[in-house]
């Protein structure tokens, strides 16, 4: 304690924030990596005239209100303030569009990763680079505005991603790490830069709108993990302690998307290793030892490590969301009786009732499409429940179905790496919401994934501290490759579980997936008929 208190008071403290779908969170590290403080804001995205959005109202004050909570956290524990911080680093939810004019004026919403408005878009790039370019990707809400003849598109200066965006407000630099970019617009692996063949085809693809831009005028400036990345300015400072209280002149990582700090928080970014992020969406990316073979329509990102490896991302839309629902419609039911409970115990509760169930889930058949889902090409979402009369209707088939259905999308994506192009793991790390009951989440992934899946005890606390992490790296490196200094710094002595799912759970989930896959012509069908 006295140590960490002497860290925070001689201004050499390290802070990672992420903005995740529902939480900003975050997390004070100390000199041996591992978490001090947290403070987290909750929030979530609207639906403005058929865009998800967050406002920058919003935007900025989740960002204070995370960062107030963390001050009263150091308080709290330490008896001290919060005033000097020696590195710091922001990451959030990766794709997306942030477009501005030349006086940094939003020009249109924020439109997030979760829309699937850009379809056509998405397709049209993948073809002309024979690239996989999802509708998520920042450039597939550019060139879908182009195709929509928005009026703002003739007056855009820069854009970039949510962890961009914060990064430019509080330094001045437009920069993005390469993690991140890679979700906007398509990397060179060698050059660790974007793809200039590509930029070429994209401006001579538009060239006909004399646009007063070329593309890439607009693109973030693209760093790597450990590169410098600007210090908080004065007014940056301002921005995320109102009160005044905190210094400016910390040195700034790379701005960075989820994906790139779940890699740095499961320990993932060598050849072979993957990690599978699971919370309100679902991800699972592998770092890869050659390119795949074609782009598979999109179904398949490609993205990069926060050092610039290649990376395929297998991704969906939705994944706990629904399950939040039932289990808040339950704990409703306990309270409408006159009980009470616990809503941490009540989930885990339910999650191991779940591993009692029929390792098919007797029948049971849910969608948990709050939203639509690119990889089983669906651009709406309607949560259904289905079943047919002689199903086993119990409880604990009703949250393995829950938890099954939560990776039947993303299980679409990781058949195309397993299956097609034969890709090898020789680690597999999960984090997030999906593991807070570790053993059942394991147990869960790994029968869906047909392969062992672990984690680590320092797992549950996912990308902000994976920032926290990179924003160290950052002025600890001393030059060492990332994997190295992570082996060395952070996860020498850190703990970790591994589960393998039996043969009956694995034939489970086929068996489940099986019906999961002929029943999507019923959430179609529901798509088209429910309003």
């Amino acid at each position: 304690m006295s140590d960490i208190k002497n860290l925070i008071e001689s201004g050499n403290a390290i802070v990672g924030i992420e903005f995740g779908s529902t939480r900003i969170k975050a997390v004070l590290i100390d000199e041996k990596n591992a978490p001090a403080a947290q403070g987290s804001h909750t929030w979530e995205n609207s639906l403005v005239d058929g865009i998800w959005t967050y406002s920058e109202k919003e935007i900025i004050e989740g960002l204070q209100s995370a960062y107030t909570d963390l001050k009263r956290d150091v308080k709290e524990k330490y008896g001290i303030q919060l005033k000097k911080i020696r590195a710091l680093g922001f990451s959030a939810m990766m794709h997306g569009y942030l477009a501005f004019d030349k006086d940094g004026k939003l020009l249109v919403p924020f439109r997030t990763w979760r829309n699937t408005i850009t379809g056509q878009a998405s397709e049209k790039l993948s073809a002309l680079f024979d690239y996989p370019i999802p509708e998520r990707w920042s450039i597939s809400h550019l060139y879908q505005a182009i195709l929509n003849d928005e009026d703002h598109v003739k007056d855009l200066a820069f854009f970039t991603t949510l962890a961009g965006f914060i990064h430019w407000k509080l330094t001045g630099q437009k920069v993005l790490g390469i993690g991140d970019a890679s979700g906007m617009f398509p990397i060179d692996t060698a050059s660790k830069n974007y793809n200039k063949d590509f930029i070429e085809k994209f401006d001579k693809l538009i060239s006909d709108k004399k646009f007063g831009w070329k593309l890439e005028d607009l693109l973030p400036k693209v760093l790597l993990a450990g590169e410098d990345a600007g210090s908080l300015t004065a007014e940056g400072a301002k921005i995320l302690d109102p009160t005044g209280e905190l210094e400016a002149g910390a040195k700034m990582a790379p701005p960075e998307g989820d994906a790139g700090t779940g890699m740095v928080a499961t320990n993932a970014v060598a050849k072979r290793t993957g990690n599978v992020s699971a919370g309100t969406s679902v991800f699972a990316m592998v770092v890869l030892e050659k390119d795949l073979s074609r782009a598979y329509n999109g179904l398949i990102d490609l993205v990069t490590t926060p050092d610039g490896a290649l990376v395929a991302m297998a991704h969906a839309n939705n994944c706990m969301g629904e399950i939040d629902y039932w289990v808040n419609l339950f704990y409703e039911t306990i309270k409408a009786v006159g009980g009470d409970v616990n809503k941490g115990k009540l989930y885990d509760t339910l999650f191991n009732l779940a591993l009692t169930g029929k390792k098919d889930c007797g029948g049971l058949l849910p969608f948990n499409y709050l939203s639509g889902e690119s990889i089983t090409g669906l651009t709406e979402g309607r949560p259904l429940f289905v079943r047919a009369q002689n199903a086993d209707f119990s409880l604990a088939n009703f949250m393995r179905a829950h938890l099954f259905t939560a990776l039947g999308a993303l299980r679409t994506g990781m058949d195309i790496l397993f299956d097609k192009e034969n890709v090898k793991i020789d680690s597999l790390t999960g984090h997030g919401g999906f593991f807070k009951a570790a053993q059942v989440g394991l147990s869960i992934m790994s029968a869906a994934l047909h392969t062992p899946v672990s984690a680590l005890e320092t797992a549950g606390e996912g990308g902000p501290w994976g920032m926290a992490v990179l924003a160290s790296y950052l002025v600890n490196g001393k030059g060492k490759a990332l994997d190295a200094w992570l082996n060395e710094n952070v996860f020498a002595s850190s703990k970790k579980t591994t589960v393998e799912a039996k043969k009956e759970d694995i034939e489970g989930f086929n068996a489940f997936f099986a019906r999961y896959t002929k029943g999507l012509a019923i959430e179609k069908a529901a798509i088209a008929n429910i309003e």
